[in-house]
């Protein structure tokens, strides 16, 4: 989850986990596309999705092993529409390994914090401006597509209009479904989704917005390719934010590192949590159709479990790592002004100024609450 004062995401440490049975897709009809090159840019055009994907080829930015192939740039899905995608072929055994996307939080938060800071090809070392590789990264073994999403997000860019999960999924789907027109090989491959903190809602929605289309296009009732989704893993979810409210007070009295809270000052904040922001958390319990409900809890919550307690524990303290400073960032944000170089967003093929989080898309989300439902149960579905 992003909170008001954007800082460092923590480190996700995943592996490929759980099986669910494994699905086919169906052949391409080759009419239905259409591939260019462009000012150093390839163009494929979709029109069953009417769609394009444009990208650049190997651009040497970041993935500077021999032989590993990636691809930058965008697939426009609709006048003023451009969602940024990164993709990098795994370093041992590409032709076999699983396919595997990559989402930060936020909400509006871009995936590029991961890649560059977590588990991407490469990392900056202590003051270094240039990048280096990481043997550490998930691309060692996994075919990897970091995506900045909702419209808006990281170098992604046009109308920032989803204000809600249930809006999003789709433009992952078609993502998914353009992406296997223009690369096959990977339709047949086992699929991964990985995000992190508001990713605790990203994920389990858009896992079963997948499992549902698989559904559809098994029984005759939708086109496209089927996803072999095996696995769903969520570092640091927004899961379900009930416990979650609550648990922002008890941590912050007694975690073993830096006590923000004294019993006192507990007790104040378990009151007023459930006086003011259990009651209407309460009435935010589906994913879309109670926005009103949802934005109040939205509201409520966040300003009695988390602006107040920053404010009353008069310490300092970063939300992601109590025991450093509000203003301390571990990893460095090296990356942030290596993005917004025009030689690399030149040579990577981005055309809009990169932002790490964007405030818009985190506005529109609040505007229903989308945050204040929980999504438990489609985690253990």
């Amino acid at each position: 989850m992003r909170f008001s004062s954007i800082s460092s995401i923590s480190t996700a440490l995943l592996g490929l986990i759980g099986s669910v049975s494994a699905f086919g897709g169906i052949a391409p009809d080759s009419r239905q596309f259409r591939t260019l090159e462009r000012h150093g840019l390839t163009v494929f055009k979709h029109a069953a999705t009417n769609s394009k994907l444009e990208y650049v080829t190997n651009s040497g930015i970041c993935e500077t092993t021999p032989g590993v192939g990636q691809y930058s740039g965008y697939l426009s899905v609709g006048k003023n529409h451009s969602m940024w995608f990164w993709f990098f072929e795994a370093r041992h055994n590409a032709e076999k390994a699983p396919l595997a996307i990559w989402l930060n939080g936020g909400p509006g938060c871009s995936s590029m914090i991961g890649l560059f800071t977590e588990h991407g090809p490469c990392h900056f070392v202590n003051n270094d401006t240039e990048p280096t590789l990481n043997p550490h990264s998930w691309n060692e073994y996994a075919n990897m597509l970091y995506i900045d999403q909702p419209i808006g997000t990281g170098f992604s860019v046009g109308t920032e209009d989803v204000n809600s999960t249930a809006q999003a999924a789709p433009y992952i789907w078609k993502f998914m479904q353009v992406f296997m027109d223009r690369f096959p090989k990977y339709k047949s491959r086992e699929f991964g989704l990985f995000t992190q903190s508001y990713g605790g809602h990203y994920g389990p929605e858009f896992a079963d917005y997948f499992l549902k289309k698989n559904d559809q296009i098994e029984k005759g009732d939708a086109k496209g390719h089927k996803i072999d989704m095996v696995a769903l893993g969520i570092n640091n979810g927004w899961i379900d934010p009930k416990r979650q409210f609550k648990s922002y007070a008890t941590y912050a009295n007694r975690n073993p590192y830096k006590q923000i809270l004294g019993n006192k000052l507990l007790t104040r904040f378990i009151n007023a949590y459930n006086k003011y922001c259990l009651p209407v958390i309460n009435n935010c319990t589906q994913l879309e159709g109670q926005d009103d409900e949802c934005a109040e809890a939205d509201d409520a919550c966040n300003t009695q479990m988390y602006t107040n307690l920053e404010i009353a524990g008069r310490t300092d303290f970063n939300v992601y790592d109590v025991r450093i400073g509000r203003d301390d960032v571990d990893p460095p944000e090296t990356f942030l002004e290596y993005l917004t170089r025009a030689d690399v967003m030149d040579a990577i093929g981005a055309n809009t100024r990169f932002a790490e989080c964007s405030d818009t898309v985190y506005a529109n989300m609040a505007t229903t609450g989308d945050g204040q439902y929980p999504c438990n149960g489609k985690a253990k579905d």
